[in-house]
């Protein structure tokens, strides 16, 4: 019974990911990209000038756009950055490297696109906060709020289900490398599981709990100091490694290209090749499109739309073209041995232990901590939203929001103990079911993230402080509750 449900989940995975998304998000990044004249790329120098642009409510009490962006960056950079990097290059090849840079670039127009539509639609409570995101825009602009439910019920099955399974375990198994970790097992539903993943998942669980339980101000705040520290530190440690492997640098990218356009290979295993899981673990680490992110995004206090638009782009680069790279070009400069068995947080850690030796192992440990820690709390934050849409737009009980964080908590706990690969698909999966929605939305609403752009780039050139106002662009006041 168990392996028949293992088996179906596998081929969902491929299925779902081979041909569907794939061509679906490609199509999407294109017609993004065009519409908007590459708006990641022309603008990118704008995006990090208002990442620094101080925010508009001086009494602190809403999200600055730099905080949003943290929140959605908190839940992109985690364990995908390490683990995901590995298993895409250990099972798929070094040509995952190239696949996962192209759709980055292609999918950080989508990101734009329903980042900008999320702040458009966003709604105020009687606190002063904002908040919004797909289901909102679903339900405001395609007048389908059944199809917003079904979003929301995929959103908390990916971000308080999937993904959190996903990170835990993905947490557990740096601690695979010690010896202490095979050494003590205990047989639990006829497997072997290690007891420092029991500990592990404990002590995870517990933290979860106990920030989650302190309310949403602390995750903000939390993460806004986290973040940029660990990715710094992550980066500055993975060039470290780089510098000193220079000498296999060149053969390095002749390895990522070379693989990148075997066709023969690529179509002769489509499901496994270095095409599909350069997409599928770039996406999973990046988010871009899922529907993710414009939960965040919708939360900034900003004075136009297309600022926070810009913005959560920098956040996909940082994801994909900063982290991931980070860990492609390490492991792949320090001549490690990679295969499948290596797959995940081992061959990153035996890839910087040619260099630190025994510090590698520790310090990735430690980065997977940090990492798959702010990934959960981001993952969390996202749900609360989805259950507040499902609760007709009003934040649930206190006393149902503590027991539901005390349920995904033991989520986490569990994810300790399941096969990678389980852990895997499920986390595909769910997240391919936002994908589906929130693209095909995007795509639909298109034309009103289009004109917003070209209202920002108008009041620019006017040497103006975009301000937005719906009807500069003939939106429908009665679709909106700002702008107006």
């Amino acid at each position: 019974m168990g392996q028949n449900i293992l088996d179906f989940l596998y081929k969902t995975d491929d299925i779902l990911y081979f041909p569907v998304l794939i061509i679906i998000m490609t199509i999407a990044g294109l017609y993004f990209s065009f519409r908007t004249r590459f708006v990641q790329l022309r603008l990118f120098t704008e995006s990090c000038r208002l990442l620094l642009e101080p925010s508009e409510d001086k009494s602190g009490k809403t999200v600055s756009s730099f905080q949003a962006l943290m929140i959605s960056t908190a839940s992109r950079v985690g364990t995908g950055n390490i683990v995901g990097v590995s298993t895409a290059i250990c099972i798929g090849g070094p040509g995952a490297c190239f696949w996962m840079w192209i759709m980055c670039i292609l999918t950080a127009a989508s990101a734009f696109v329903e980042s900008t539509l999320a702040q458009i639609f966003k709604q105020k409570d009687k606190d002063g906060n904002y908040f919004g995101g797909p289901a909102y825009y679903i339900e405001k602009a395609l007048h389908a709020p059944w199809l917003s439910i079904v979003f929301c019920i995929f959103l908390i099955a990916t971000y308080g289900f999937g993904f959190n399974l996903l990170c835990s375990y993905n947490l557990q198994s740096s601690f695979a490398t010690y010896g202490f970790y095979q050494a003590n097992t205990v047989n639990l539903f006829g497997n072997e599981i290690s007891i420092v993943s029991i500990i592990v998942g404990i002590i995870l669980m517990v933290l979860v709990a106990f920030f989650m339980l302190g309310g949403g101000k602390r995750v903000v705040k939390f993460t806004e100091v986290l973040v940029p520290f660990m990715g710094i530190a992550y980066v500055a440690i993975s060039l470290i490694v780089i510098v000193i492997n220079f000498r296999n640098i060149p053969s390095m990218f002749v390895e990522i290209f070379k693989d990148a356009f075997d066709f023969k290979a690529i179509f002769g295993g489509v499901a496994g090749s270095c095409l599909v899981y350069g997409i599928k673990r770039g996406l999973y680490s990046n988010e871009a499109g899922v529907g993710s992110a414009p939960n965040a995004s919708a939360s900034a206090n900003v004075t136009h739309p297309a600022k926070q638009g810009l913005v959560q782009t920098l956040s996909v680069y940082i994801d994909t073209l900063l982290l991931c790279t980070a860990t492609a070009l390490m492991c792949l400069s320090s001549g490690a041995g990679r295969n499948a068995d290596v797959a995940g947080a081992q061959y990153v850690q035996d890839s910087i232990s040619t260099v630190f030796g025994s510090f590698g192992s520790v310090f990735i440990t430690v980065a997977m901590v940090l990492f798959a820690f702010t990934t959960l709390l981001g993952n969390l934050f996202y749900v609360d939203n989805a259950l507040a849409y499902i609760n007709k737009k009003k934040m649930p009980s206190k006393r149902f929001l503590d027991i539901f964080h005390i349920i995904c908590s033991v989520v986490i706990f569990l994810g300790t103990m399941i096969p990678m690969d389980a852990a895997w698909a499920a986390a595909d999966i769910t997240m391919g079911g936002m994908t589906l929605i929130n693209i095909p939305a995007c795509i639909l609403l298109g034309s009103t993230a289009f004109k917003t752009l070209k209202d920002y780039e108008k009041q620019k050139k006017a040497n103006k402080n975009p301000v937005f106002k719906a009807s500069d662009i003939d939106l429908d006041i009665n679709e909106l509750d700002l702008w107006k």
